[in-house]
């Protein structure tokens, strides 16, 4: 009997909140559903989704950030498993799955009938050339990393395979709902920066760049039918645009709102519901280990120290989000509280500056043209400068610039961003050559041991790698991002939380 997706029961209904709390550049877009031209999802049968930052292609094994996985996971691919709504592992293409007594073989029982968009039937042979792939050449994704563990694959049927880790990995399932996860056709990879094709339920209709994304829905998807006939992405550089068009009726959801002073707006207006969901985002204050003056530990301490987050978060999100203290966000089983390590203290960062010969500093500050990068800036500016840290802001625009600037070629001194791919810490800080510059000689063989450990070593390995990437500054996570979500209040099915980087449409409709 085929099994139908979790998602259903994983994306949270939108209810009208009120916010007890004190609390995206626009442009003429394309149809809600590619059909007419009011915008309007309802009208066409779809919903029409504002977003802030518009993916650069449509290929996340190349191209870094999370605006491609994010438009493309869960809607047109989808991996073995996936991440529900509480960050447990779910089957999607894998039905059923056995382990081997020793934890490094894992046996995988596919869905039935599944077919990519292209009629093309799914196999185990897709299983491993999918799998296969991540550690070849062909993905140049700093996250194909959480595939090294993978020894071997093999296909026992066409409906069965095996997959033979190199040593026990307690990371590396659920690593699978992840975009290291997706399976391809390999009929299907040559032009994968323009033409999508997956087993989800919708297929890319349209790709109006600098403007939005068009899903359809697939009459021939293996699992439960989407509730709409389409789903649009539309993508706004502004973010107070995002809910003018809610509010004119272009648009039916701002998913991940970028302009949180402007909630009160919305919490006592029926025509609206809002939501304040969890996120595993961190905005993270990063310094390039790798060169002066950020190779010195002491200088990072000092910025950590001259830092208040409390007031960042205050004064940039409206006091929106959560602060953390670490690079670790509260979903992770080995997350703890660290906000007293680094405490605001301008004396003690004026003091370790002193110590390393390093004070009246001048350095760049390169920011993403994003509106929590534009806000946070502007408050650590001011407190770098009361310890002698003359940090001048530098506008790269993102993603181009930005991620050719800072994340491939290392050309920066400090830089914020967003980092929202789910348990990611190793991704940044166990690889020298990631754009941080971290040294992670310190922990490279705990995390390796961590990961074959059992539960409980697992979670106390993992903890001391993260003190261990505190107590060297590597990075300032100034606080965790919240998922905050506005939409027309008929509005059903749109995840609550932020898991992983997919925002799944596959439940979304209207009531």
């Amino acid at each position: 009997m085929r099994r139908i997706p979790v998602r259903s029961s994983a994306a949270l209904l939108l209810t009208a909140l009120t916010l007890s709390a004190c609390s995206a550049g626009s442009g003429a877009g394309q149809s809600g559903s590619g059909q007419d031209g009011a915008g309007n999802g309802q009208e066409s049968g779809g919903v029409v989704v504002a977003l802030t930052g518009e993916p650069a292609n449509l290929d996340f094994t190349t191209t870094a950030g999370a605006a491609i996985p994010q438009a493309l996971m869960a809607n047109v691919y989808e991996g073995l498993v996936e991440i529900d709504q509480d960050g447990q592992i779910q089957p999607l293409l894998a039905e059923s799955w056995d382990i081997s007594g020793d934890r490094t073989t894992y046996t995988f029982t596919l869905q039935p009938e599944v077919t990519f968009s292209n009629g093309e039937a799914f196999t185990a042979d897709d299983v491993k050339f999918s799998l296969e792939r991540v550690k070849s050449d062909a993905w140049l994704s700093s996250l194909k990393s959480k595939m090294d563990v993978v020894e071997s694959v093999t296909v026992l049927s066409d409906s069965e395979v095996s997959v033979k880790l190199s040593r026990p990995s307690n990371a590396w399932l659920f690593d699978l709902g992840t975009p290291v996860g997706a399976m391809f056709d390999e009929s299907g990879v040559a032009d994968l920066a323009s033409t999508a094709i997956g087993t989800g339920p919708f297929t890319v209709q349209a790709w109006n760049r600098g403007e939005s994304i068009e899903l359809a829905a697939r009459s021939d998807y293996w699992g439960e039918a989407p509730k709409v006939e389409s789903a649009t992405l539309r993508y706004f550089a502004d973010a107070v645009a995002t809910t003018n068009a809610l509010r004119s009726g272009d648009v039916d959801v701002v998913y991940n709102m970028q302009a949180p002073e402007l909630l009160s707006s919305f919490a006592d207006d029926d025509s609206f519901q809002v939501l304040e969901g969890t996120s595993n985002g961190e905005i993270m204050l990063s310094m390039n280990n790798a060169r002066p003056p950020f190779n010195d530990v002491r200088v990072r301490q000092a910025v950590l120290h001259a830092v208040d987050r409390q007031a960042v978060l205050d004064t940039a999100w409206s006091g929106y989000g959560t602060l953390v203290g670490g690079p670790v966000p509260p979903t992770d089983p080995y997350y703890e509280d660290l906000n007293d390590t680094y405490p605001y203290d301008p004396e003690k960062a004026r003091a370790l500056l002193a110590e390393a010969g390093a004070e009246n500093l001048d350095v760049t500050f390169t920011v993403p043209t994003r509106p929590y990068a534009t806000a946070v800036s502007e408050i650590v500016v001011s407190q770098l400068a009361e310890v002698g840290i003359n940090a001048t802001i530098e506008s790269a625009e993102f993603p181009a610039v930005w991620l050719d600037k800072v994340f491939t070629r290392h050309d920066y001194d400090m830089s914020v961003v967003l980092a929202v791919e789910s348990r990611d810490l190793l991704t940044m800080f166990n690889n020298p050559n990631y754009y941080l510059g971290y040294d992670n000689a310190k922990i490279k063989d705990a995390a390796a041991a961590a990961d074959a450990a059992d539960e409980a070593g697992y979670i106390s390995g993992m903890q001391q790698v993260v003190r261990t990437i505190n107590d060297d500054a590597a990075a300032d996570v100034l606080f965790l991002f919240p998922n905050i979500v506005v939409a027309k209040a008929g509005v059903t099915g749109i995840p609550a939380n932020s898991v992983t980087e997919a925002l799944d449409l596959g439940s979304a409709g209207w009531q």
